[in-house]
């Protein structure tokens, strides 16, 4: 099992170490993916899930880094809060962070795939040509091709896809 915040890793074809970042629990060690990710966010409640060091030191404002501390940190998933990230002694907030959040912004450029930068403009813009999109296609065929650094990306330390295939979804919907 990777130690916290490692990627997996497995032999390509050449003997060369390949990561595999969105592969499904595969971030996070098991004992951070416990009945205890299903605690909620300190501030609204809302979900939350547990996310690393490393991804927490990556998206930061370097003024914060020395007051992460050693505790454990969770990423609230929840639109409506402005928390990012938060442990039982500290919360970190959107205006903390380097980058936007896409999950939490209203308007404006809002970030959906951090890795390959598409934002929902894109889509949008795609949709209104095409009548449709091919965007989570070819950022899955991206992801297979081991080009994705999520865990270094993305706020949430996690595979953007299911946020990228909800906001097509709603998009779409917005469209007609």
């Amino acid at each position: 099992m990777p130690g916290h915040g490692e990627h997996r890793s497995r032999r390509g074809a050449e003997g060369k170490e390949e990561m595999n970042c969105c592969a499904e629990s595969q971030i996070l060690p098991a004992e951070l993916q416990s009945a205890d990710s299903l605690r909620g966010c300190l501030s609204c409640q809302g979900p939350s899930h547990p996310v690393t060091l490393r991804t927490m030191l990556l998206m930061l404002k370097p003024e914060f880094f020395d007051q992460v501390g050693e505790s454990q940190y969770r990423f609230c998933a929840s639109c409506d809060c402005r928390v990012v990230y938060f442990s039982r002694e500290r919360c970190f907030t959107t205006d903390d962070l380097r980058i936007r959040v896409g999950l939490k912004e209203k308007d404006g450029l809002i970030p959906l795939c951090y890795c390959f930068g598409f934002s929902e403009q894109d889509v949008r813009e795609e949709i209104a040509a095409e009548g449709h999109t091919t965007i989570p296609q070819r950022i899955s065929a991206l992801i297979k091709e081991r080009m994705c650094a999520c865990e270094e990306r993305n706020p949430s330390g996690a595979c953007c896809l299911g946020e990228v295939a909800r906001a097509v979804k709603h998009l779409m919907q917005e469209a007609r």
